[in-house]
């Protein structure tokens, strides 16, 4: 039973994050760039439009993942103070919070529009290496008694991959199927689901020895 909660624990968030993480790190320049299109021109099909768009757009996605430094320095100072779970549970809800800040831009135009998307993305970047991006690989390699650790960890990290996987070939589809505000709001979802699990089977380590862990 411990060890069929320390299963869920390390892998289900860590799939749930993985959808979002990768998803919205991959197409943050596609989404930032239909918006400033949008912005600059009412037609970009001339070929400089849309060559200074997808160049802003590159601009404006490495300006959000500085976010992501700034979320992975807070979590190293964080994870041994205040705690795995706890950081996980906060970040899957910033994480939510995020995306629905940036799922609010569809009903703006113009700079409005740009500007919910980038404090919406720099939200989710800064949550989600605080949270589940870095917190996820601690309890993967923590919450396992040590003659299954590996075992344990390599399978969660397994499940994690599918939903990269996942969401690398599905996110644009679905991003032409329903749109950029359903898909936000799906992707809202998935991390108050993380968050959830996180506190339903959460096993907290800090401070614990390895060796004591499932005992």
């Amino acid at each position: 039973a411990k060890n069929r909660k320390a299963t869920i624990l390390a892998s289900v968030p860590w799939f749930l994050q993985d959808l979002s993480t990768y998803g919205i790190g991959i197409f943050t320049p596609t989404i930032l760039a239909a918006a400033i299109g949008e912005v600059r021109v009412a037609h970009t099909h001339d070929i400089t439009d849309i060559i200074v768009n997808d160049m802003q757009a590159a601009k404006g996605a490495g300006i959000i993942d500085l976010l992501l430094l700034a979320g992975m320095i807070a979590a190293v100072l964080l994870a041994d103070r205040v705690g795995r779970i706890p950081l996980q549970i906060l970040g899957f809800i910033g994480c939510a919070v995020g995306l629905l800040v940036a799922s609010f831009s569809v009903g703006y135009e113009g700079n409005m529009q740009i500007f919910l998307i980038y404090v919406g993305f720099m939200l989710f970047n800064f949550m989600t290496n605080l949270g589940p991006n870095a917190q996820t690989y601690l309890l993967a390699g923590e919450v396992f008694p040590t003659h299954v650790r590996g075992l344990g960890a390599g399978f969660a990290a397994a499940v994690a991959k599918v939903g990269a996987v996942l969401t690398a070939f599905l996110f644009p589809v679905l991003l032409l199927s329903i749109g950029t505000q359903t898909l936000l709001y799906i992707l809202a979802v998935a991390s108050l689901a993380g968050a959830w699990v996180t506190w339903h089977f959460g096993i907290e380590t800090k401070g614990m020895k390895l060796e004591d862990v499932g005992h």
